[in-house]
């Protein structure tokens, strides 16, 4: 396993070095999830203990409470940089997912996300997605040119043979980077294991429940769950039959909900 590991790190690494050689104003996309704090440990491993990079948090103001606190004292204790983005003009006008699960994650995720692209001069971003996440996600590329718009269409995407990755955009493309995306969940959590990562504690069963994954308050779910520390979540994920986004209001929409956010530019 520590081979396999060691395999995953170095490659995610490799990319995440690639990026920030080969691109300008590189951010992290940080939802302070299992994933996104695994990749800021990598950003650190890849510059000797160093984050020389932006944390990007999109705040819909929904989120759990306790993200925002953990947010708030991780980034204080490790002296890191946070941009925080918002689409405060839709909140103002009330958005809520009351609108609609999928109209409210495109206005306070995808809309909040591109504005604070823009807004930062960010040309690439990294971000934890995996291929095992949902449908939707395996069938991206570790590099994904987006246009100012944001859209995605995975059918005219780049090839990516072997380890080449194209980082050479055009300074009006914007790059998403993934340097996880050939993880499976079990590996986040046998190397978040391995490597004694601070994580978020509401993945920690309390009275029966935990969350498997984490975001807004009103379209995210707990699920059964005696598991209390890393080795019986990594236990339990060895016999569970239930998807990790089980717990996700909004996967349930549609059909092609994640889809069709992502066609727009969700993360």
């Amino acid at each position: 396993m520590s081979d396999y590991l060691d395999s995953l790190e170095n490659e995610s690494i490799f990319i995440i070095r690639e990026a920030y050689s080969r691109t300008k104003n590189l951010g992290l996309l940080w939802s302070m999830g299992k994933d996104s704090t695994v990749l800021l440990h990598l950003v650190r491993k890849a510059f000797l203990g160093n984050v020389p990079i932006p944390l990007v948090h999109i705040d819909t103001s929904y989120k759990i409470p306790e993200m925002i606190t953990w947010r708030d004292s991780y980034t204080k204790e490790h002296g890191l940089r946070l941009i925080v983005g918002a689409n405060k003009r839709a909140l103002e006008e009330g958005m809520n997912p009351g609108m609609g699960r999928l109209t409210c994650c495109g206005a306070l995720k995808t809309q909040a996300l591109l504005d604070t692209i823009k807004d930062h001069k960010i040309q690439a971003l990294l971000v934890g997605i995996r291929r095992d996440e949902e449908g939707s996600r395996g069938k991206e590329r570790v590099c994904s040119p987006r246009p100012e718009s944001g859209t995605w269409t995975y059918k005219e995407q780049p090839a990516e043979i072997w380890h080449y990755y194209n980082m050479h955009v055009p300074e009006n493309i914007h790059l998403r980077v993934h340097p996880l995306l050939q993880w499976t969940e079990m590996d986040v959590w046998e190397y978040i294991r391995r490597e004694n990562l601070d994580i978020m504690p509401l993945y920690f069963s309390k009275d029966g429940k935990r969350y498997r994954s984490l975001g807004c308050s009103p379209c995210t779910g707990t699920i059964d769950s005696t598991a209390s520390n890393l080795d019986e979540i990594i236990e339990e994920l060895r016999t569970t039959k239930t998807g990790e986004r089980a717990g996700r209001a909004q996967d349930k929409v549609d059909t092609y909900a994640m889809q069709k956010l992502r066609s727009g530019g969700y993360m």
